[in-house]
């Protein structure tokens, strides 16, 4: 059974339902992972800087299930999943000025045109992620569909509030241009193009 203070479903509501302090009471700068899948970016991290803390967002029941678990299993402290809608929480339920950090590691392309407004990057959700950004906090973003990456482009880099910086970042978890997602090493090994960007909030 899942212990709690790690993993929550978190329901569609008009309210805020995450309370930033209550998950992580010691205080200390939070980071969000979009599509934390089965969680070894957010591991790795988490252990690497256990003075900030880790915010991760899965939809997948089994992805979340698994990554809180190996929280569990592995006794990292600074870390909490949440089972959401990543759009609806960003958009809605998180304070101004709350995270230090976006990460956003091979959304769902929803490739057919039908399903595109199932997208995670619209204009709504890009000005959620800018409110809910500390000044200078970052976001970063990562796809291996080129038709998915030019919509991005088209909602991020227009917008004043972010000013475009480098993608490598080893404070941040990127080195080489790599932040070594289970989806990244998969795409990398068929050969497939990635495309990056990363954004700093001004």
């Amino acid at each position: 059974m899942l212990n709690m203070s790690v993993a929550q479903e978190l329901c569609e509501s008009t309210g805020p339902l995450i309370d930033l302090t209550a998950l992580f009471p010691r205080g200390g700068p939070i980071e969000l992972e979009i599509g934390c899948g089965k969680g070894g970016f957010l591991l790795r991290q988490a252990q690497s800087h256990p003075e900030r803390n880790y915010l991760g967002i899965e939809w997948a029941n089994e992805f979340y299930k698994f990554a809180a678990d190996r929280m569990i299993r592995r006794n990292v402290p600074n870390v909490r999943i949440v089972r959401a809608d990543a759009r609806h929480v960003v958009i809605h339920e998180l304070p101004d000025a709350c995270l230090a950090a976006i990460h956003v590691y091979h959304p769902d392309p929803w490739p057919k045109k039908r399903h595109h407004k199932r997208r995670l990057f619209t204009p709504e959700f890009v000005a959620g992620a800018i409110r809910v950004l500390t000044s200078g906090g970052r976001l970063a973003i990562q796809t291996d569909h080129g038709e998915y990456f030019e919509q991005i482009v088209a909602v991020t880099c227009d917008r004043p509030e972010l000013e475009r910086v480098d993608f490598d970042d080893a404070e941040f978890g990127t080195i080489g241009e790599r932040v070594e997602t289970n989806f990244e090493v998969k795409y990398l090994r068929e050969g497939r193009p990635i495309f990056r960007l990363a954004f700093r909030r001004r």
